[in-house]
């Protein structure tokens, strides 16, 4: 009798998945996932140049042992190969990225280079402890993401 509601259940479990995988799998495309690939990154260099940011504003107390996890997981994060997520075709659906990065690919990574260069530069400010010159640092890092804002992400998503 166990043995039977065992199979019971399994064969149940299994029917259910089975009726359920295409549309699961039509949930699933390609150029989305690159696309939340790519978000997705963006949005934890953001976690943590934002509070570099508000940390140099004034706004948070300053805490140095936070100060170089951030800039350490910002290093790591733009040393990361992020191209990727801008594979062909994925500029098509709900995003920010311009076609221009499509375009113009070798600005585009020579800009991704900058920013990866400006994050070594500010982990190392930061490792040196003057305030001053995290300051300068992290707002010169701040210009490499804006020189690629400014030519590759639009303000509204493009559809």
């Amino acid at each position: 009798m166990r043995n039977t509601l065992r199979g019971t259940v399994l064969g149940a479990a299994l029917a259910g998945a089975i009726a359920l995988s295409p549309a699961a799998l039509s949930h699933f495309d390609d150029k989305e996932i690159l696309q939340s690939y790519r978000q997705s990154w963006f949005a934890l260099v953001a976690s943590n140049f934002g509070p570099m940011a508000s940390t140099v504003k004034g706004e948070m107390p300053w805490d140095d042992a936070r100060m170089a996890l951030w800039a350490e997981q910002l290093v790591q994060l733009t040393s990361m190969d992020v191209s990727r997520g801008f594979a062909p075709g994925s500029e098509k659906g709900t995003t920010r990225a311009k076609p221009g990065i499509w375009d113009n690919r070798a600005d585009f990574d020579s800009k991704m280079a900058d920013l990866s260069e400006a994050a070594l530069a500010l982990q190392a400010a930061v490792q040196g402890g003057d305030r001053k010159a995290v300051a300068e640092q992290l707002g010169a890092t701040g210009g490499t993401c804006k020189a690629c804002h400014d030519e590759y992400k639009s303000d509204d998503y493009l559809y």
